[in-house]
C-alpha cells in the first residue's frame, strides 16, 4: 500500500474499532461490567476467534498483516503511555503510605504464591511445544508464569474504588497500595526473564539501574521544577495550550527513555504522572487529555491484542482442561492467597474477601505483559491465547463478586464530598481497566 492508501485504510480500521468497542462496551455495562471489560471482549471478537472465523476474507481485508498493523500497533502504544500517565496523575502516594505494612503483606502473598504455583504449573506447560519458545529454560518459564499470574489490574482497582466511594478508607488504601507494589515486583521479574532470555545480562542491569536513576531524576529534579508550573496554573486557574504541549513533550521523552533502558514506555508515563502537580493543574490536565485517551486511543490496544488471540488454537479437551488449570492456579495464587493473608493481618472477613477479589483481576496490565512476551518470542500464540482467556475471566469475575461480598453491604452511597476526593485517585470516565 502507498502512504495515502495506508491512511485511508487506517481511518476505516478506526471507525470499525470504535464502533464495535462502543457497542460491546454498552452490552457489558448492561450486565454490570465496566465499559473496558466490553472492550477487552471486543478485541477477541474482532480477531480470528470470531470475526476471522466467520468472515476470514473480510477480517483479513480490514486487518491485513504488514504496514497497516504496524500503524495500529504504534498508535495503541501511544494510547497506553498516555493512559498510564493519567493513572500516575491520579495516584496519591500519601494514601499508599498509610497502610504500607498490611499492603506489603498482601502484596507479597500475591507474588510469592503465584511464583510457587507458577513454577509447578510450568513443569506441565513446558511439555507442550505450542506454549513456549523451545530455547527457554525451565526457570525462565517459571518466572514468566509467576509474573503473569501475579500481575494486578491496578487501574481497574482504582476505578472500582472510585465508583464505590472507598478512596481514603482502610480497604481502598490497602488495595491501592498492595496492587501498585504487586505490579512493580511483577514487572521486575519479567525484566529479568527478558534479559536472560536474550542472553544479555546488561539488559537486566540497565533496566534496574536505569530505572532507579530515572525515578530519582523524576522525583528530585523534574517534580520540583514542575511545581512552578503548578503554581502558575493554580493562580490563573487555566492550563494553557503551551503548557499542555510541554507536558505531552515530557511524556513522550520519558516514554522513549524508559523504552530504551528496558522498563517499557508505559512506566515512563506512569512515573512522570505521579510527579505532576496536584490540584487545579491535575484537574485541567485530566479534563483535556482523558476523554480522547480513554474513548479513542485505548480501544486500539484491546483490538490489537485480540487480533493475536485465537480461541480456535485451544482445540482439544486437553488444552481446554489446561486452560481451566491455569485459571484455577491464577485464582488460587492471587485471590485466595491475598484473602488469606488479609485475614492473618487482622482484616475483617468481608474486607478480606473484597481484597482477594480485587487483587485477582488482571485486565489491561496482564495484556501488556503478554503482548511483550509474544512480541519477544518468549511465548507462542497458543499460550498467549490461554493467558488472555485467563485475564478476561478473572477481570469479569471482579465486579460481580466484589458487589456480592462487599458492595451490597455498604451502608450508603458515596457522598459528593467523597466523590470529589475520589476524583483525585481514579479518572472520572467509565472506561478504565
Amino acid at each position: 500500500m502507498s502512504h495515502s492508501e495506508l491512511a485511508i485504510h487506517f481511518f476505516l480500521q478506526l471507525a470499525i474499532i470504535l464502533g464495535v468497542c462502543r457497542i460491546v462496551g454498552l452490552i457489558a455495562k448492561y450486565f454490570g461490567q465496566p465499559q473496558v471489560v466490553g472492550e477487552m471482549i471486543a478485541g477477541v471478537l474482532m480477531g480470528p476467534s470470531l470475526f476471522g472465523l466467520i468472515l476470514p476474507d473480510l477480517q483479513k481485508f480490514i486487518f491485513p498483516s504488514g504496514p497497516a498493523m504496524s500503524i495500529l500497533y504504534a498508535c495503541s502504544q501511544v494510547g497506553l503511555v498516555l493512559y498510564m500517565f493519567l493513572i500516575g496523575v491520579e495516584f496519591d502516594l500519601g494514601l499508599i503510605r498509610q497502610r504500607m505494612g498490611s499492603a506489603l503483606s498482601v502484596s507479597l502473598a500475591g507474588i510469592i504464591t503465584p511464583l510457587i504455583l507458577g513454577s509447578l504449573l510450568s513443569l506441565l506447560l513446558l511439555q507442550q511445544p505450542e506454549f513456549f519458545n523451545p530455547t527457554i529454560k525451565p526457570w525462565q518459564a517459571m518466572l514468566f508464569v509467576g509474573a503473569a499470574i501475579s500481575i494486578t489490574a491496578f487501574p481497574m482497582l482504582a476505578r472500582i474504588i472510585f465508583e464505590r466511594g472507598l478512596t481514603g478508607t482502610s480497604l481502598g488504601t490497602l488495595v491501592l497500595a498492595a496492587g501498585s507494589t504487586d505490579d512493580a515486583i511483577s514487572w521486575c521479574l519479567f525484566a529479568i526473564v527478558l534479559a536472560v532470555f536474550k542472553n544479555d545480562p546488561s539488559i537486566a542491569l540497565l533496566a534496574v539501574g536505569g530505572g532507579l536513576i530515572y525515578v530519582a531524576a523524576i522525583f528530585f529534579m523534574v517534580k520540583p521544577a514542575l511545581r512552578r508550573l503548578g503554581t502558575h496554573v493554580e493562580k490563573s486557574n487555566e492550563l494553557s495550550s503551551g503548557v499542555f504541549s510541554f507536558i505531552l513533550l515530557l511524556v513522550m521523552i520519558c516514554a522513549w527513555i524508559t523504552d530504551i533502558i528496558g522498563i517499557y514506555a508505559i512506566f515512563g508515563g506512569f512515573i512522570l504522572g505521579t510527579a505532576m502537580p496536584r490540584g487545579v493543574f491535575a484537574d485541567r490536565l485530566r479534563h483535556m487529555l482523558e476523554p480522547v485517551v480513554t474513548n479513542f486511543m485505548l480501544p486500539l490496544f484491546f483490538i490489537f491484542s485480540g487480533l493475536n488471540t485465537s480461541i480456535t488454537m485451544v482445540d482439544s479437551w486437553w488444552l481446554w482442561g489446561l486452560t481451566l488449570l491455569v485459571l484455577a492456579t491464577a485464582i488460587a495464587g492471587k485471590g485466595i492467597a491475598c484473602w488469606a493473608v488479609a485475614r492473618l493481618v487482622g482484616e475483617p472477613q468481608r474486607e478480606a474477601l473484597a481484597i482477594g477479589t480485587l487483587m485477582n483481576a488482571r485486565g489491561l496490565m496482564e495484556l501488556i505483559l503478554l503482548n511483550i512476551g509474544l512480541e519477544h518470542g518468549i511465548i507462542k500464540p497458543t499460550f498467549f491465547t490461554v493467558m488472555v482467556l485467563m485475564a478476561i475471566l478473572t477481570t469479569l469475575m471482579a465486579t460481580p463478586i466484589f458487589q456480592f461480598v462487599y458492595g451490597r453491604h455498604q451502608a450508603k452511597k458515596p457522598t459528593s464530598e467523597s466523590m470529589n476526593a475520589l476524583g483525585r485517585i481514579a479518572p472520572s470516565t467509565g472506561t478504565k481497566v
